[in-house]
């Protein structure tokens, strides 16, 4: 049989029971990466700010995705990471360009008939083909890079 203080102490401790809950799931969040790890891929960037970042997945049966990175990146692998995408390069040659959020899974050696082909614009302009590494180009405020895979074949959207 419960006493008055008995069921008195149970209320008290919902609230402390809730809490610890909500603090345990905020802890495997933080631990897992869950939360920090989501990509952007939002939208193209407002104004002359930032760095607007296209990557067209849809010869690898993806979509087209957009993102931002609202600083101002030095490179252009920069300002893909800093709109949320990852990137691994060719094993054994640095600065070449093989998986782009894991994709093509597994790495196929970036061929010349299948690789992550680089390109530049302004905003609601045309793309035009880089003639210089991500590593070493450097992006303007409010300007857009575009990656899609291929052979020199821009991304299928418009830059935005």
């Amino acid at each position: 049989m419960r006493t008055p203080l008995s069921r008195h102490a149970a209320r008290a401790s919902r609230p402390l029971v809730a809490l610890t809950t909500l603090s345990v799931l905020a802890a495997a969040l933080v631990a897992t990466g869950s939360a920090a790890a989501a990509p952007a891929y939002v939208a193209a960037c407002a104004g002359q700010k930032g760095v607007t970042v296209v990557v067209d997945f849809t010869k690898l049966g993806g979509k087209v995705k957009t993102a931002c990175d609202p600083g101002n990146p030095a490179t252009g692998l920069a300002a893909l990471t800093g709109a949320g995408f990852s990137y691994t390069f060719v094993p054994r040659q640095p600065g070449f360009v093989c998986t782009i959020d894991k994709k093509p899974n597994p790495c196929n050696g970036a061929p010349t008939t299948a690789y992550w082909s680089y390109w530049h614009a302004k905003p609601h302009g045309k793309w035009v083909y880089s003639k210089t590494g991500a590593g070493s180009y450097n992006p303007a405020p409010g300007t857009v890079e575009g990656w899609a895979f291929g052979a020199k074949h821009a991304p299928r959207i418009p830059p935005p």
